[in-house]
């Protein structure tokens, strides 16, 4: 036909300029998609996580105090003390920072160190008397989660008033059913600080039958982790 030029598509560069096309029609997408924020996966990962009181690790010779801290007497006569598992289940990942230097003497109640999630923070303090001993250097959110009540501890402390101090506190039966009546106490809590500083509702935050999620403090405002603290850490 006169005016009529076929090329072979194959034969030119099209076909490259096709591909290198279709090439980034698929990669937006997917770099979209790996880049949202970490609240979206977290919900997809925390959707296939129930937090119940059975998954709570209770060591039975360790103390534990109603701020969510624990402390265990050991033969050199100095106390370790570290946070609780049900408090990592409740705020997820966190970075450390031990606020207390071997030498320095705390008061029960003190802030020993600061927990941290994107900004957002927890002030962890001790539940005995006396003088640090020794602080753990090679903590690490790792470390914390494994073991919590073992390589995972915070400080140690030469306690100054030991049986006086613990006497209120929770160990063996007395400590699991104590944590399972804590998480009871936080569902009761997450369903007025849920609708009352975020757009969303408890049940965002449950699983069919009731339960939580894994990690629900880790997507809330710090509104919230700050009534946390008040209510349940001080």
């Amino acid at each position: 036909m006169d005016g009529f030029t076929y090329y072979n598509l194959f034969e030119t560069k099209g076909i490259e300029y096709i591909i290198i096309i279709a090439f980034l029609l698929l990669i937006i997408p997917f770099w979209s998609l790996i880049n949202k924020p970490l609240r979206l996966t977290d919900k997809i990962r925390r959707s296939f996580s129930t937090l119940t009181a059975s998954i709570l690790r209770v060591p039975q010779g360790v103390f534990f105090s109603d701020k969510h801290t624990w402390t265990h007497l050991e033969k050199s006569g100095n106390a370790r003390v570290g946070i609780d598992d049900l408090l990592l289940h409740l705020t997820g990942s966190v970075n450390v920072t031990l606020v207390k230097e071997p030498g320095a003497i705390v008061s029960k109640g003190e802030v020993i160190s600061v927990i941290d999630h994107e900004g957002k923070k927890l002030n962890i303090v001790s539940p005995i008397s006396g003088e640090i001993s020794g602080v753990n250097r090679n903590l690490n959110n790792e470390l914390l989660h494994e073991d919590p009540y073992g390589r995972g501890w915070l400080v140690s402390i030469k306690p100054t008033d030991w049986k006086s101090e613990i006497s209120s506190y929770h160990i063996a039966s007395d400590a699991t059913g104590w944590l399972g009546s804590e998480l009871d106490r936080f569902k009761d809590f997450l369903a007025v600080s849920a609708g009352k500083y975020t757009n969303e509702s408890a049940a965002v935050y449950m699983q069919d039958g009731g339960e939580l999620v894994d990690y629900p403090l880790s997507s809330m405002p710090a509104e919230v982790w700050c009534n946390f603290e008040r209510e349940f850490l001080k």
